[in-house]
């Protein structure tokens, strides 16, 4: 995900000196045409009749902007299916905050972008599965995706709306990371977000069919580094490398319950994508209480905010509030325990077993489970 500049002053709409979240991910629907199997979605999706309403979504925007959001991103899913979409658009440029479309671009058409420009986007963000028409259609689920995407891209730019093409990487195309910044340059984006697939919702499902070898990693390292002197002034590069060949956690979100808010369809207000899986932490919805209640005091956001929570050696770590303890739900999904040291970090006595699940899932031949449409019970 893409997150840009704000252009609005941090207002004071939160209580205890908590700072206000940078951006809310707003995911208007599930629903989507294509298949993704690292779709971070959870496995049981959210069904239309489930969605939030106009109305609701407007009183979410203005809790967001009045709490000092500085950005809102339309996401889903694919956001383009709800028919409110500009509507919600017009509505969130208007209450000052900065306005980002995460799309596939499956439905994007000159006219389409025109009058979502005009509602008062700045911004789209275009996935793309590979730079091969045959491969990228096969990864999506979707025939001639990959031609609809490359035409839409186009026409953003022609629109003059800003364009970040997220190229996400994994096993089958990580050798095309450079053609993606070609690809990229080509179309005219500002900006690349080359984007290895992280391990939740159903990647981690699939990581046996996504995970690239050491080998792989290593050689796509070496050549996107050599290039990024050259794309200084032309294009800004987002690079995301694997957790599994890492030795430091990331500061997931910037942290839990710090810079991020996570909107599902149905309105439940989460810390990250992943959180649901973690057992036992209580998520309240935007019918529950205000944006800003759930921000303040909500108890999935306070269960890891901070460095209180801590296990040894988190808690003596010098880079306790750089990391924030990395990730709670891939400490979840492999040390088994959401409070658990991360063990992507080499201090973590479960690091040796990201080591062996990655060469184990590096070379597995297992077929693909496509996303599919659940329900929830």
């Amino acid at each position: 995900m893409t997150v840009m500049t704000g252009t609005k002053p941090l207002a004071c709409g939160v209580g205890g000196g908590l700072e206000p979240p940078l951006a809310i991910l707003a995911e208007l629907t599930h629903r989507c045409p294509l298949a993704c199997p690292y779709c971070s979605n959870p496995l049981e999706l959210e069904a239309q009749s489930r969605e939030l309403d106009t109305a609701t979504w407007k009183r979410v925007l203005d809790e967001a902007a009045e709490m000092g959001v500085l950005q809102v991103h339309f996401s889903g899913g694919e956001p383009l299916l709800r028919r409110d979409i500009e509507e919600l658009i017009t509505h969130a440029s208007g209450a000052g905050l900065y306005v980002n479309l995460i799309t596939s671009a499956a439905a994007l058409d000159r006219a389409r972008i025109e009058r979502l420009r005009d509602a008062g986007l700045h911004h789209i963000q275009i996935s793309f599965q590979d730079t091969e028409a045959k491969e990228a259609d096969r990864i999506a689920g979707f025939p001639s995706g990959h031609e609809r995407k490359l035409k839409a891209a186009r026409e953003v730019v022609a629109a003059g709306v800003a364009l970040t093409v997220n190229a996400v990487i994994q096993r089958s195309n990580i050798d095309h990371a450079e053609a993606f910044i070609d690809l990229a340059l080509e179309l005219g984006a500002g900006r690349i977000e080359i984007a290895n697939v992280q391990y939740y919702g159903w990647a981690l499902l699939n990581r046996p069919a996504l995970m690239p070898t050491r080998e792989q990693l290593i050689r796509m390292d070496e050549k996107i580094r050599a290039r990024l002197p050259s794309l200084k002034g032309r294009l800004v590069v987002d690079y995301v490398v694997p957790d599994y060949y890492a030795r430091r956690p990331k500061a997931c979100m910037g942290g839990w319950g710090r810079r991020f808010m996570n909107i599902t369809p149905s309105g439940k207000v989460l810390p990250c994508h992943a959180a649901e899986t973690i057992p036992n932490l209580a998520f309240e919805t935007v019918k529950d209480r205000s944006l800003a209640e759930i921000w303040t005091d909500g108890p999935a956001f306070a269960a890891y905010r901070g460095t209180a929570w801590m296990p040894e050696p988190c808690q003596g770590c010098e880079f306790k509030e750089v990391d924030w303890g990395g990730c709670r739900c891939q400490a979840l999904a492999i040390a088994g325990d959401a409070s658990a040291t991360d063990p992507i970090c080499e201090r973590s006595d479960k690091h040796a077993l990201v080591a062996e699940l990655a060469e184990r899932d590096s070379t597995a031949g297992q077929a693909i489970t496509y996303r599919g449409y659940v329900t929830r019970k």
